[in-house]
């Protein structure tokens, strides 16, 4: 017997963070071409979604202490894909947002994200992962 028949939920697990190693791997990859992290890449994401966002809303969105946030948009800005500009609504707070060039390198790691995960999910039949989006949804929310 193996452990998956003698505990079904540790077969589960198991076989749920191997899918999760290779998605993650398979990204890792995805975003070598641009040479930035999973989190760049996701805060970037972010501000193209919702256009200009304070530093703390930017940390929210990514689950993340806005020190991390800070690190995260300091390197994107030296990389000429975000700016910081003044709040208008408020002189103390600053607003982060994607440049031109960052808004074109985000939606290029966005589709290689995307090509990365069909790849990966592609093989499967559609109602399998109709299914699949389905119960990985009830399981977040």
């Amino acid at each position: 017997m193996t452990a998956e028949t003698d505990e079904p939920e540790n077969g589960l697990a198991e076989a749920f963070w191997a899918v999760t190693r290779r998605l993650r791997h398979r990204t890792r990859e995805a975003l070598a071409p641009w040479d930035v992290t999973p989190a760049q890449s996701r805060a970037l994401g972010v501000l193209i979604r919702h256009g200009a966002v304070r530093l703390s809303t930017l940390a929210e969105h990514l689950r993340i202490a806005p020190r991390s946030a800070t690190e995260v948009v300091d390197d994107l800005e030296a990389r000429g894909l975000v700016g910081r500009r003044p709040d208008p609504t408020d002189r103390r707070a600053t607003l982060v947002a994607p440049t031109e060039e960052g808004t074109r390198v985000g939606a290029a790691i966005q589709a290689a994200r995307r090509a990365a995960a069909e790849d990966l999910f592609g093989r499967l039949p559609t109602a399998d992962r109709e299914q699949l989006a389905r119960i990985l949804r009830t399981l977040r929310d």
